[in-house]
């Protein structure tokens, strides 16, 4: 949906992008702008506030927005990976808690989580719980990451702020492991293929002990391309392989879209030149512009409008189109937060001297 805004809502968008990178409140908000033409910011605040889209815990272990039915699925396609992080990291176990322990509060957890609580209505319960001095933090920490829990929508400008309470999921009937990985590889394969088993393992974090299961499961609905330099690349039956002529419109993307984070190559979608002006060594993935389908720089929010910083020369067509993408987003942060991202600012002090940046308004 980045080569041309569709019309369509927000939970039918969602459904197509598998889900939103929502590390930042913000991006999943830039997410849709970027792909639904007319997009309206409240109509996804709706979404959250009804649970039509959730926000939890999902792929790579990280922050994701998806559509409330997917949840389920998702979760339970993610909860090895999620499990094996979290409850064999330090911070957990240097608690003297075990997995087993885990699976006894999971459920008083939940139980707990039938209305929205925050971080120290949780802690002081796992406190009273437990009944002993122990390092509550630690397994706060772990369980609200390998229950199933959303962030609870407030009335923050992007519907979540930095001290997110937590609400129990609805409960749901057992899923098959191997199906729910299953499935979510084909909702994969709907949003970013044709890609590769590793391309999924990267986009989720799944190992391919596990991949590989499930790609042989799905073997007669999966059809079979040869990439230029290949690889096997895997697509759904109904997959639009787009034409290498297809013209793709310039995009003022949010921090971590998942377009850059979708590939174990990611030269697909971010020149390896401009990779670690791109994605920091921390992690943190800026927001970016897109020139015909690569990335051709980064943005960021100004007193004055949006400067864009080019990292090669682009055309004056070039500039008109990202002027009039830059004049758009700004409606959108306009009403909301004007210095969106504003704390990643010491970024751009870091790029190359020679950048410089221009503002769109």
């Amino acid at each position: 949906m980045l080569s041309r805004r569709r019309q369509a809502s927000v939970v039918e968008a969602v459904g197509q992008v598998v889900a939103l990178q929502a590390q930042e409140a913000a991006s999943p908000y830039l997410a849709l702008w970027n792909r639904i033409g007319s997009f309206d910011p409240v109509e996804l605040d709706t979404a959250f506030l009804e649970r039509d889209i959730v926000k939890a815990t999902l792929m790579r272990i990280t922050l994701h927005a998806v559509r409330g039915a997917d949840y389920p699925m998702f979760h339970e396609a993610m909860t090895g990976t999620v499990r094996g992080s979290r409850l064999n990291d330090r911070r957990f176990r240097g608690t003297g808690l075990t997995a087993a322990d885990a699976d006894t509060l999971i459920p008083k957890v939940v139980e707990f989580a039938a209305e929205a609580r925050t971080k120290q209505e949780f802690e002081a319960m796992l406190h009273e719980e437990l009944g002993r001095e122990i390092p509550e933090p630690g397994v706060w920490w772990a369980l609200r990451q390998v229950s199933p829990l959303y962030h609870a929508p407030g009335s923050d400008p992007w519907s979540f702020g930095r001290s997110p309470n937590f609400v129990a999921a609805a409960a749901w009937d057992p899923i098959d492991h191997q199906r729910a990985i299953e499935e979510l590889f084909v909702a994969y394969l709907r949003g970013f293929g044709p890609a590769t088993r590793q391309d999924f393992g990267q986009f989720t974090l799944l190992r391919q002990s596990e991949v590989e299961p499930a790609v042989a499961g799905l073997s007669d609905r999966l059809l079979r391309h040869m990439s230029p330099d290949g690889k096997e690349l895997l697509d759904i039956e109904d997959g639009l392989v787009s034409d290498a002529d297809h013209p793709v419109g310039p995009r003022l993307l949010g921090m971590w879209d998942n377009v850059l984070l979708a590939y174990v190559d990611r030269t697909r979608v971010i020149p390896e030149e401009y990779r670690t002006h791109v994605i920091r060594r921390n992690g943190d993935v800026l927001p970016t512009i897109l020139v015909d389908g690569q990335v051709a720089g980064v943005w960021r929010a100004s007193q004055d409008g949006i400067e864009v910083t080019p990292f090669r020369p682009l055309t004056a067509e070039d500039w008109d189109e990202l002027g009039e993408e830059a004049r758009g987003l700004l409606r959108l942060i306009g009403s909301r937060d004007p210095n969106v991202y504003s704390r990643y600012r010491r970024w751009w002090g870091q790029l190359p001297e020679e950048l410089r940046g221009r503002i769109l308004a």
